[in-house]
């Protein structure tokens, strides 16, 4: 099986519950996920967990990867500390690798423009709407959102705080990781604790 790559930001205050759906199926299905910081130095999550990055964000090549997850943090709302998060997802948009952001990231994607003309969501409207951003018409009251790619360039998928199984769906639905049957039985399982779609999975 190729092994192909997803690279996941790390940085301090990150809420390391929100990617952990996505990754453990993309590494059981034929992704390797790295993990990219502002540098290599440990970072702590919200959890308190410590993590070293496998590179730093300067050496981040969109060609190098499959997707750019970024996850959220509190620094997303305290300053500009995560905002190179945020110009490296424009660089990957317009070379056509896709992005998804959740929860405070899809912040830091607003103030970057990304969010302007891309159908998306977030926790509420008006969270997004303190950023300044011009892209509220554009606001999808959805627990997941994914904005197409067009062209060169690459799909965007957005998701709430709460939302972490839907988020995964998404990136494993664009990812073609399970085909939709599979993909939407994950889903029941997981999101719904629907018990009949286990054995859809097990089929």
């Amino acid at each position: 099986m190729t092994r192909r790559t997803v690279h996941l930001a790390v940085y301090d205050t990150f809420a390391d519950w929100e990617p952990g759906f996505a990754t453990a199926q993309l590494t059981q299905h034929g992704h390797t996920v790295r993990t990219v910081g502002l540098t290599t130095a440990p970072v702590t999550t919200m959890g308190g967990l410590r993590v070293r990055p496998d590179l730093p964000l300067a050496d981040l090549d969109p060609q190098d990867s499959d997707l750019l997850l970024l996850t959220g943090a509190s620094l997303w709302d305290t300053g500009d500390t995560l905002a190179p998060f945020a110009r490296a997802a424009r660089v990957f948009l317009e070379a056509g690798v896709p992005v998804a952001g959740i929860c405070g990231a899809t912040a830091g994607l607003a103030r970057e423009g990304l969010l302007d003309d891309r159908a998306h969501t977030s926790a509420v409207p008006f969270y997004l709407a303190a950023t300044g951003y011009t892209g509220g018409e554009h606001y999808v009251d959805a627990d997941a959102v994914t904005h197409p790619g067009s062209g060169s360039e690459g799909a965007l998928i957005t998701a709430g705080p709460t939302e972490p199984v839907a988020f995964a769906r998404e990136i494993l639905g664009l990812l073609e990781v399970f085909d939709p049957k599979r993909l939407d039985a994950w889903f029941r399982l997981f999101h719904d604790s629907d018990e009949g779609a286990y054995e859809v999975l097990q089929g």
